[in-house]
């Protein structure tokens, strides 16, 4: 298959639909995927889905297209990688600038809009992003485990707890699909900021339950988050 289908279909060489485990990166070729994933962003950021064409991502991170080959074996793996680097960025600000609220569910609820309204000033992005998450097949099973990971990690930031028993980790997976969920329907037009809010409010009480085990106690509310 030629570059440019690779590009248009979002899907991997046959060869590299089963990867091993990749070794540990070294500082230039760390520096070198930063390079790859900004410009995805940029790209994605200024025409969506479409716009991030794989020869173009690498002329922009002034990288081989070969080598772009070798890192992200196509632009899904790519745009859910891109994901993954945006929702990490802002794990780092929501630790800097942690949520408020009384109860954990209430500290859940304004971090995912928080999260949220970053995706509303980049639609393009976001649209981007959502959809190489619903094109994913199995070949990207190991990417979409991160952005899956990386996303857990956020709520239960957020509802303080470091060892979630079985019930909170239930909780936090019926949040994730609510949260992807209003994420697609508000990108479709489906729904408005309104419906979005009240969809994740109501998936966050699961954390307050009666019975549910308690995360740390909650901070002073911010009028910021």
């Amino acid at each position: 298959m030629t570059e440019t289908g690779r590009a248009e279909t979002g899907r991997a060489a046959p060869a590299a639909r089963v990867r091993p485990a990749a070794p540990a990166l070294t500082e230039r070729q760390e520096a070198r995927r930063r390079r790859i994933l900004r410009a995805s962003a940029e790209l994605a950021g200024r025409g969506g889905f479409d716009a991030v064409q794989m020869r173009e991502v690498a002329e922009v991170s002034q990288v081989a297209l070969g080598t772009l080959y070798r890192y992200f074996p196509s632009k899904v793996h790519l745009l859910v990688a891109t994901m993954q680097d945006q929702l990490a960025e802002l794990h780092g600000t929501l630790r800097r600038r942690p949520p408020g609220g009384a109860t954990a569910g209430d500290r859940v609820t304004r971090t995912l809009m928080r999260a949220f309204g970053a995706l509303r000033r980049e639609p393009f992005l976001a649209d981007a992003m959502v959809r190489a998450l619903i094109f994913a097949d199995r070949g990207v099973a190991e990417e979409v485990d991160r952005v899956s990971r990386m996303t857990t990690a956020i709520i239960l930031d957020a509802m303080g707890v470091d060892d979630p028993a079985p019930e909170q980790l239930a909780a936090v997976r019926v949040i994730e699909h609510t949260w992807h969920s209003a994420l697609i329907t508000w990108l479709s037009g489906r729904a408005g900021i309104t419906q979005v809010r009240g969809d994740i409010e109501t998936a966050c009480r699961l954390v307050d339950l009666p019975g549910a085990p308690a995360g740390r106690p909650g901070r002073t509310p911010d009028a910021r988050s």
